[in-house]
């Protein structure tokens, strides 16, 4: 009996230490680095059936539009390939999907399995109709994975050309990682604006704080933000008309979401401004970070002016800039 034991023991050893092997083996693999623009998401699924059912639950799901911007823009880029291309250079695709019909219902999630940094998910079902079910189910999950995953992208592009910047922190205690090609557009004792010209048009941060009360008190948190935003709009975002200035939309109240920032809570904004007396509007998303060691609401806002082109990605790119924040 007591061999019989041993005899056992040795033997989940033996596998143990295989699968460690080849968990190791699995990470240690020489791949290829990933490829693809910011928010491109590679569907690979059969032509027939990216032309029916599925590929419509697909579409409206991965290719939604974004929250928060004045035109409809998706979520993901889409670029289908049927399933035979997807080969060789083909999957070294950062974020991709693909579709199998003829398994078991259900999702697989796999990490840097054909290059680094990768993401990509599996989706199975015996017909149309569990595929679509899955997709339907899953997806605000999987959006969620490869939106983290382009994020993470874009901070490592952004932290490659960094400008070196310690107003911020002498400042407010706050740490931003962005490009060298921002610059500072003004700066005062209590708030700073940092701009980045792009073609026809600008991408801005700006940066304030406020007493915790000026969010949170009797009334609602989102009046509160917006009074906060149109009371610095008037003070010091003047627009090209004497007597014009930055306020929020009128039209349609923001989106109002919870989050965290440096492991602090935060409360998140995304809508659209406007110019008082003028004709200018673009998006904007709003970050207030609750220091509470320090009293006070940390205000990272980036908003873009470009008209008649896309947005998502300068939006994007603020986002990921603001997320970077350090809080001493």
């Amino acid at each position: 009996m007591k061999r019989s034991l041993i005899l056992l023991a040795s033997i989940f050893l033996l596998i143990s230490c295989k699968n460690d092997e080849k968990s190791s083996a699995k990470n240690d693999r020489i791949l290829s680095d990933s490829s693809g623009n910011i928010n491109q998401l590679t569907v690979v699924i059969d032509n027939t059936l990216w032309e029916g059912e599925i590929g419509e639950a697909i579409r409206s799901n991965f290719a939604a539009p974004v929250d928060g911007l004045p035109q409809e823009e998706p979520l993901f880029s889409l670029s289908q390939i049927p399933p035979e291309t997807f080969t060789g250079f083909v999957r070294n695709s950062r974020i991709f999907l693909k579709i199998e019909e003829g398994g078991n219902k259900g999702m697989d999630l796999f990490k840097d399995e054909f290059a680094r940094p990768q993401t990509g998910f599996v989706i199975q079902g015996s017909d149309s109709e569990e595929i679509i079910e899955v997709i339907n189910k899953e997806s605000d999950s999987i959006v969620k994975i490869l939106k983290r995953t382009e994020l993470t992208e874009k901070q490592r592009r952004i932290r490659k050309s960094l400008k070196k910047d310690d107003a911020l922190s002498e400042k407010f205690g706050v740490n931003l990682k962005f490009p060298s090609a921002y610059r500072y557009a003004k700066e005062e004792e209590h708030f700073s604006w940092i701009r980045k010209e792009i073609p026809k048009g600008s991408m801005e941060i700006l940066v304030y704080e406020v007493p915790l009360n000026k969010i949170e008190n009797d009334s609602s948190v989102i009046a509160n933000i917006i009074k906060m935003r149109d009371s610095i709009g008037e003070a010091q975002i003047p627009g090209r008309l004497e007597g014009s200035y930055m306020i929020t939309e009128k039209a349609y109240a923001p989106y109002l979401f919870e989050t965290t920032i440096d492991g602090k809570f935060a409360y998140e904004t995304r809508g659209t401004w406007e110019v008082q007396n003028d004709f200018m509007a673009g998006p904007f998303v709003n970050y207030a970070i609750k220091d509470e060691k320090n009293e006070r609401f940390v205000i990272l806002e980036g908003f873009v002016f470009s008209p008649s082109r896309g947005k998502r990605d300068n939006i994007f790119e603020l986002d990921a800039i603001l997320q970077s924040a350090k809080i001493d």
